[in-house]
């Protein structure tokens, strides 16, 4: 299964290749995106051979996040969920949009009955964490950066809202209180990524792993995943998610009063010069 803006890879025979295939936009995410992602994943679960997905994309960044710009009218989309209610007037339409494409479609992929590995490059930002924050491992390349700048919005952040657990409590409200990145290396240093290697490592480390893990019996594999993301929902993960789904969609209805839409609007340029402040600070100075 291979569209527009995904790619499915069979790298070897027991491991499949999930890339996000939307360079130009730095793979940012609109609708069809995520459902080809969702396709993929299902395509490689119904492999019987596949036991490691691996995912991975094309370009400089892993993901740019949500398209802002993009269209998410579910107009002839079989939800996969079983959501529903997407034409409904006032706030119940993109409650469920959202509980349908990012909330929903997060913790499907997080109890994929397979082993994942996200393999990052470049920027993460916003709704890319909603992509690797779902998978059992993360390999990330020396340049990566974590980031939620969601705040600037006049929002909580991100739809899949496991930072406590990725994070640390006080990383998490730093991260979203001044929407400053976050290393590779300092995501490895507090667990959130297992591995940083150079660049042109990136892909063989990934494969590499993705191996060790596929040579192992696969049901004892999945039943070690259920057993720790089964504690993670012991821990209130789950719980807290779908709570701040609703601080979220709160924050949504606050600006659709304030402002006529569903972020404050300032909020594009506050991320966008804090971007190229970054960009400007890790940029070698000559002289």
């Amino acid at each position: 299964m291979t569209t527009d803006t995904v790619r499915y890879e069979r790298p070897e025979p027991a491991i499949a290749r999930v890339v996000l295939a939307r360079p130009d936009k730095r793979n940012a995410q609109d609708r069809d995106l995520l459902l080809a992602l969702d396709d993929a994943y299902r395509q490689a679960v119904r492999d019987e051979d596949v036991r490691v997905i691996i995912l991975a994309a094309d370009g400089p960044d892993f993901s740019a996040g949500h398209d802002l710009d993009t269209d998410w009218a579910m107009d002839g989309v079989t939800p996969r969920t079983l959501t529903g209610g997407f034409d409904a007037p006032g706030a119940e339409g993109w409650f469920a949009t959202e509980e349908e494409l990012f909330t929903g479609l997060c913790l499907r992929w997080r109890d994929l009955p397979r082993p994942t590995v996200a393999e990052v490059r470049g920027r993460v930002i916003g709704g890319g964490l909603m992509l690797v924050w779902p998978c059992d491992l993360i390999v990330a390349a020396e340049n990566t950066t974590f980031v939620d700048p969601v705040t600037a919005f006049d929002m909580n952040g991100a739809e899949y809202f496991t930072h406590l657990w990725e994070l640390g409590a006080r990383r998490a409200k730093e991260m979203l209180f001044t929407g400053a990145p976050i290393t590779a290396h300092e995501a490895e240093a507090i667990g959130m990524v297992n591995h940083v290697v150079a660049d042109d490592d990136l892909s063989a480390t990934t494969l590499r792993i993705a191996r060790r893990i596929a040579a192992r019996p696969s049901f004892g594999v999945r039943l070690a995943k259920r057993a720790i993301n089964q504690g993670l929902d012991l821990q209130g993960q789950r719980a807290a998610v779908e709570a701040a789904f609703g601080f979220h969609q709160l924050a949504h209805n606050h600006n659709r009063l304030l402002h006529g839409g569903m972020v404050d609007p300032r909020g594009r340029a506050v991320i966008r010069d804090e971007a190229r402040g970054a960009a400007q600070r890790d940029t070698p100075q000559s002289g």
